[in-house]
């Protein structure tokens, strides 16, 4: 999509007050072209085929079809047009919200619920021309990498060493995109993972209860939120909770999860490069680090202190990255040893895992 070229938007929901409200917003955002309104799923439909809008605020919970049915059939007929949910604070909301990502969904927002309307038409207005920047940078570069214009290694190459040192834990970090992301590689890990495997997605608290509830139904290694004081055990998955910072720390002959209120950095919390210096800390270079699709720089620094320890990195490929950001930083510092499709980045998990074992003569699992 050219720079200059407008964001052609469709607001979908059924209360009336927040199309109001979000039109509202997105009037007051540089580069936008609202194309529609729709109060329903299906009124969404018939407007996404005769107006081919790139973008849609959806609304989470509607009566008929709900957001995650106009995904679902969006997907069926390849329609092509991305989505941003509307989501409410509820419980439920972030659920279902939740579900939606997995479905695809390129990001979220929460409905404001202040008193103060101007308040949230500002709150509106910030976090929609956020995501919408995200779009924006997202369509760009996947027009780059298809006309061949920037430079990036072949998928699956091996950029930098060779064998790491044996690997005693995984750590992902992904942003926007990433439940979709995880959902492509966690249950393709097998339940036989002989190291635990620890997750940073850029998230707000009860999103990522949700999420990792989602993904323990859908994989073979166990997926939890991650608290206070949890147990590193190989085969479990830990994801760190939204609104916290997580951390590693030994306690006796224990590995465990510290939970942290410190400052976001690179304006997130929970954020990579925070857990990947204290995993560095427990265990050295002996981890491999995995950066997939998502905005900003988050985890280039922890990437690079994991390299400098002896670890391994590796990076997703533009192609098929939702926001080739996180990676990028990565790719283009020479950091990452394997740049892999999302399709191929559990088996090199699991080979990595079996070839330094083998290769470095480890006995200590």
């Amino acid at each position: 999509m050219p720079a200059e070229r407008l964001i052609r938007m469709l607001v979908v929901d059924d209360s009336a007050l927040y199309r109001l409200a979000i039109r509202n917003a997105l009037e007051a955002i540089p580069g936008v072209e609202i194309v529609g309104v729709a109060k329903d799923g299906t009124e969404a439909l018939e407007k996404i085929e005769a107006l081919a809008p790139d973008l849609l605020t959806l609304d989470v919970e509607m009566p008929g079809l709900d957001g995650i049915g106009v995904l679902r059939e969006v997907n069926r007929r390849e329609l092509g047009v991305k989505s941003i949910m509307v989501s409410s604070h509820t419980a439920r909301g972030a659920r279902t919200t939740t579900d939606a990502l997995l479905e695809g969904a390129f990001d979220f927002i929460r409905k404001p619920t202040g008193l103060d309307g101007a308040a949230n038409r500002g709150l509106l207005e910030v976090e929609l021309a956020e995501k919408i920047e995200a779009f924006r940078l997202a369509a760009d570069a996947e027009g780059s990498v298809r006309r061949s214009r920037i430079a990036v290694p072949k998928q699956g190459a091996s950029t930098t060493q060779g064998i790491g040192l044996p690997c005693r834990a995984v750590v992902i970090g992904v942003s926007t995109g990433g439940p979709a992301a995880l959902r492509r590689v966690l249950p393709a890990l097998p339940a036989g993972l002989p190291v635990p495997v620890l997750v940073v997605q850029h998230m707000p608290p009860q999103y990522t209860a949700a999420l990792a509830g989602r993904l323990d139904g859908l994989s073979e290694l166990s997926v939890s939120e991650a608290s206070d004081g949890c147990d590193l055990r190989a085969g479990k998955v830990l994801l760190a909770a939204g609104g916290r910072h997580m951390r590693l720390a030994r306690t006796g002959g224990r590995v465990v999860t510290r939970s942290s209120h410190d400052p976001p950095e690179h304006g997130c919390r929970p954020a990579v490069d925070y857990l990947l210096r204290s995993v560095v800390e427990v265990f050295g270079g002996e981890v491999l680090a995995v950066i997939l699709t998502g905005m900003g720089c988050d985890g280039l620094a922890g990437c690079r202190l994991v390299r400098e320890h002896g670890g391994s990195v590796f990076a997703q490929h533009p192609t098929g990255c939702v926001v080739y950001g996180m990676p990028k930083v990565v790719i283009e510092g020479g950091i990452a040893d394997r740049v892999l499709p999302l399709g191929r980045i559990a088996p090199a998990i699991v080979s990595h895992i079996e070839k330094t074992t083998t290769q470095t003569g480890d006995s200590r699992r």
